[in-house]
């Protein structure tokens, strides 16, 4: 699939320019940076220490219970979808720190969803933000299983979706892990990681391979082998985690882009361009939520 979509950024201009003067005045005049904090920081440590702090007791210590043994993987998968919400996709943005060395090694932490950080930086920073709520080119509204989309085409199916979507979301990040390797056959084709200087498809796809078994060497191998309990008290855990993580995951960025008050999009089919700015599309397909919740904050 080519990815050459084109947006007719003359119209309206002048509204994105004055959007990027507002926005930096903001900052400006309220002596904020645009990096991350001391409060951004704290989280990424509180985060890293819910996913860290639970496999270190796993293999550790003698844990008598199996409630007790399940409660570590829940907060695993707590830690898990802490990481990928904010750490890792801010650092991944290049906006966790204004140190690009720093970005960098805050990114790797992608692999600790069991997700290949190249993929990612893809489908989530080049293909989503770019075709945002675009069907066929946003790969967030592409899921073979489910209608996010109303250009999607219609089956009967789907008016089921309202009861089984919430499994699938809890599968999201295991989907994720396995479907890296088609996905990364697909990029390729389309010449994507290389328009992106990724390096190379052979390079990467080892990387990939080994990255995945280290990870699963860490989060399921070990505790099989260190824990006192079996290997399948020991999957059944890992999958907990990974159904936490993604309940927390696809119910949080659905809520930006997913809901009826947000437009999605198709080109004209002849010249494959979206008669609007990019940055009102932009707009246009992004929904704030629960912007007053205290507890949701």
């Amino acid at each position: 699939m080519e990815y050459s979509i084109r947006f007719n950024n003359k119209i309206n201009s002048d509204f994105s320019k004055e959007l990027k003067k507002r926005v930096n005045h903001y900052f400006k005049n309220n002596n904020i940076s645009k990096y991350g904090n001391a409060n951004m920081y704290l989280k990424s440590v509180f985060m890293l220490s819910m996913y860290l702090t639970p496999l270190v007791l796993m293999l550790t210590l003698d844990i008598g219970h199996l409630a007790v043994f399940f409660g570590l993987w829940v907060v695993m998968g707590l830690g898990m979808s802490g990481i990928g919400l904010s750490i890792m996709h801010d650092a991944n943005h290049g906006v966790l720190s204004k140190n690009p060395t720093v970005n960098k090694l805050y990114s790797q932490l992608t692999y600790l969803l069991g997700v290949d950080k190249y993929n990612w930086i893809v489908q989530h920073n080049v293909l989503h933000h770019t075709y945002t709520n675009v069907y066929g080119y946003d790969t967030d509204i592409s899921n073979p299983l489910m209608r996010f989309s109303p250009d999607k085409p219609w089956k009967k199916g789907y008016r089921l979706q309202l009861f089984y979507a919430p499994i699938l979301y809890g599968l999201m990040t295991i989907y994720w892990m396995f479907k890296d390797f088609p996905q990364r056959n697909e990029y390729n084709k389309s010449n994507l990681m290389k328009t992106y200087g990724l390096g190379s498809p052979a390079m990467m796809f080892i990387k990939m391979f080994f990255t995945k078994l280290i990870y699963l060497t860490g989060t399921l191998f070990l505790p099989i082998l260190f824990s006192n309990f079996e290997w399948y008290w020991c999957l059944l855990g890992f999958t907990i985690m990974h159904y936490v993580c993604g309940i927390f995951l696809a119910l949080i960025f659905q809520c930006a882009h997913v809901l009826e008050n947000t437009e999605f999009v198709q080109p004209d089919n002849e010249n494959l361009t979206i008669e609007n700015n990019w940055t009102i599309h932009q707009l246009a397909t992004t929904a704030n939520f629960a912007q007053r919740s205290k507890l949701f904050s």
